[in-house]
């Protein structure tokens, strides 16, 4: 990982090369040991700044395998499994996925940044002649369904939000550590009702990068492994018709049950999660589509404290992209490998033999799930 800032340095492509070159040191490698570069651009980017020559700006060649891979806020997460499809095939053996942004630049806001249409309409355009705008807007939009649809209150929303601080107090990496109580966020401003500000991911500018390599490669590192079980996709589309429930209902259900075949696991066996949560609403759909609450039910598992610092199932334990740090799906990703590895310092979980990583992106249409480790799965 590169330094995490609110302040702009360098571009993201810069970012990546510094983030690939700690990467590949860590795993005890060299970069001619490297054949295959994944590259995980921010949606809102251009490809000329995160542009396939980061091959070059990083001092790779000869690589059997180089992309873009671009799925929205799931793409992270769709590296890794990528990489390990291509590692099973043959294509590559030891392969660098790395994610950059840096959405805070001079006289622009992360506000200003992610302030775009989120296009949901069928018609382009009309999100913004409509006054549909920013991300903001689509999650309020599938809050207040979830909310409505279960009879809930925005303390539930709340309880997340409060989660998440409770983690990101014992996470020196976490941005926002001041603790947080139920009475403070329902004081918080209301950003687009019924998401306040509190609701909503803390962005900065870095990267992130992870190597990915087979079984017997990954024994020999000096860091230890943390091994890859299972994974799945989920795409349920946004179908706005009678009938249909896009907000809530996600194809988080499918890449989960994916995931959990594959890993021949159910939800019981998962210990702990690391979602994608660019808002607290996201959490609580997750939860359920999971398979990890019954419908309707999240809300009073998290006010319960089971998602908490001594809760029955941890979530999002560096705080996640509410408190910790927003660098997209590489966000989930950063914190489960240092679980993992026990490098979790002051907030490390005792049991994980089975952690769920995920990744969403647009509206929580695209989602990528994985189930990671630290033991070799048993054959």
């Amino acid at each position: 990982m590169t330094e995490f800032t609110r302040d702009y340095q360098v571009p993201a492509w810069q970012l990546a090369t510094q983030a690939i070159g700690s990467a590949i040191e860590d795993a005890g490698l060299k970069h001619a040991d490297i054949d295959g570069l994944l590259l995980n651009k921010s949606p809102l980017a251009e490809l000329k700044d995160f542009p396939m020559e980061i091959q070059d700006y990083a001092g790779l060649s000869n690589l059997s395998l180089l992309s873009v891979v671009e799925a929205e806020g799931s793409s992270m997460v769709q590296t890794i499994q990528q990489a390990t499809m291509a590692i099973q095939s043959g294509m590559a053996t030891k392969i660098v996925c790395v994610f950059a942004d840096t959405p805070i630049q001079a006289n622009v806001s992360s506000g200003d940044a992610f302030a775009v249409a989120m296009p949901m309409m069928g018609h382009l355009g009309i999100e913004i002649a409509n006054g549909f705008y920013t991300p903001i807007a689509a999650y309020a939009m599938a809050a207040q369904r979830y909310l409505a649809a279960h009879n809930r209150t925005t303390d539930d929303l709340g309880a997340v939000a409060v989660s998440n601080r409770r983690w990101a107090e014992l996470n020196e990496l976490a941005k926002l550590r001041k603790p947080l109580t139920m009475e403070q966020y329902r004081a918080a401003p209301f950003l687009i009702e019924p998401l306040r500000m509190l609701d909503c991911a803390y962005p900065v500018n870095g990267a992130i990068a992870v190597v990915v390599t087979g079984i017997e490669q990954a024994k020999q590192c000096p860091q230890p492994p943390a091994y890859i079980y299972g994974m799945g996709q989920g795409h349920a589309g946004n179908i706005n018709r009678r009938g249909h429930q896009p907000e809530i209902d996600t194809g988080a259900k499918q890449a989960g049950e994916i995931a959990y075949n594959m890993a021949g696991i159910t939800a019981a066996d998962i210990n702990a999660c690391q979602f994608y949560d660019a808002f607290s609403i996201s959490t609580l759909i997750n939860l359920e589509l999971y398979g990890l609450c019954e419908t309707g039910q999240a809300g009073e598992f998290v006010q319960a404290g089971e998602t908490s610092p001594g809760g029955s199932l941890p979530v999002n334990t560096g705080g996640g992209h509410l408190s910790g740090y927003y660098l997209q799906g590489a966000t989930p990703v950063s914190e489960a490998i240092m679980q993992i590895r026990q490098q979790a310092t002051g907030r490390q979980l005792e049991k994980l033999e089975h952690m769920l990583v995920t990744g969403y992106g647009g509206r929580m249409q695209f989602h990528a799930a994985l189930i990671m480790g630290q033991q070799e799965a048993r054959q």
